[in-house]
């Protein structure tokens, strides 16, 4: 019996071993992802020819869904599509972009079109969505 109790206070011991060295591989990874995403909106907001192939590399999944719906897109619609999906507002796009906001607003309507969005469809829940 007593190797049983001790048996088992082993077993918890080595369980709460092992949810401490889970929890420090989480928070590892977790520190990671949100270098990578600021890492990205640095990008961003650098406008810089660097952040499609960063974000290709981060989030290969969302080119091919978007490669899917429309195949012909070019890469000054992608990199707007990352603006899209970072949530960028219209007004932080246009600044990081050196255009208007009205600029930005017609190449919404543009993309929309051509991805055929709803023009009911909130277009950054749709990015979201994707």
């Amino acid at each position: 019996m007593l190797k049983l109790v001790g048996k088992a206070s082993e077993i918890r011991r080595d369980e709460k071993i092992m949810k401490n060295e889970k929890t420090e591989f989480n928070l590892e990874d977790l520190n990671q992802k949100i270098f990578v995403q600021d890492e990205i909106l640095a990008l961003a907001k650098e406008n810089s020819p660097r952040l499609l192939s960063k974000f290709r590399l981060v989030e290969p999944d969302f080119f091919s869904k978007l490669s899917a719906i429309q195949p012909d897109l070019k890469n000054s619609e992608l990199v707007f599509c990352i603006y899209l999906k970072l949530n960028l507002t219209t007004k932080e796009i246009a600044t990081y972009t050196f255009v208007t906001p009205k600029a930005i607003q017609n190449r919404k309507n543009r993309l929309r079109k051509k991805l055929s969005i709803a023009s009911d469809m909130d277009i950054y829940k749709w990015f979201n969505d994707l």
